[in-house]
């Protein structure tokens, strides 16, 4: 069981939006802030506040990310030759369990990390149980054989929620995945804006 599964939702109500895109996400319904104040809150907001509310969305978005794995990402990113905000997304979109998520194998980022830790899938025909592993243009991502009638992967590849991006080729068959190249932040299908370049004022500030 990852660490936020049980309370991904909080994440959705705390930014104040649906971020993954879900149909059961509370916000649906509920378009404001968790707790007794809730619907109070609508003060004017600061550029740190702005900048903090989009590094937490970003990385709320990828799951269990931590602070401190989140914080060395964009160290990263930023020593990185370009434009910092989109060297972001793409170290982001090339970790093993997001590329899991978006090759639908699982239905959520949550159960990707489950899936990759649980030792499923296979990087290159070797196995791989570590969700941040990075991958790289041409590698190609399979569930192992024993693993390809588990319910929730038959669910999620079946699943009309999610569209594949361009960058990520799927053999259904084979239930294996390329990953084609490093994506922009133009490519990935972030059912809501999200805002990288506020994340690197954050942490440049």
């Amino acid at each position: 069981m990852s660490r936020r599964h049980s309370a991904k939702y909080k994440i959705d109500r705390r930014v104040g939006e649906n971020i993954w895109g879900r149909a059961k996400s509370p916000v649906n319904k509920r378009n404001y802030k968790p707790g007794q104040h809730g619907q109070n809150r609508r003060g004017k907001v600061s550029d740190f506040g702005m900048q903090l509310m989009a590094k937490q969305k970003l990385k709320g978005y990828y799951g269990d990310i931590t602070e401190k794995q989140f914080a060395r990402v964009y160290e990263e990113a930023s020593r990185m030759k370009g434009n910092a905000a989109e060297n972001l997304i793409g170290l982001l979109e090339s970790r093993l369990e997001a590329f899991v998520y978006r090759a639908k194998f699982v239905p959520t980022i949550f159960a990707a990390r489950q899936f990759v830790n649980h030792g499923h899938v296979m990087i290159n025909g070797r196995r791989c149980n570590i969700g941040s592993a990075r991958l790289k243009p041409g590698d190609v991502v399979q569930i192992r054989e024993k693993s390809r009638n588990i319910a929730l992967v038959l669910e999620a590849l079946g699943s009309p929620e999610r569209d594949i991006p361009e960058y990520v080729d799927v053999d259904p068959k084979a239930m294996s995945a390329t990953y084609v190249r490093v994506p922009g932040l133009a490519d990935v299908p972030y059912p809501v804006q999200m805002e990288p370049a506020q994340v690197v004022e954050f942490y440049s500030s």
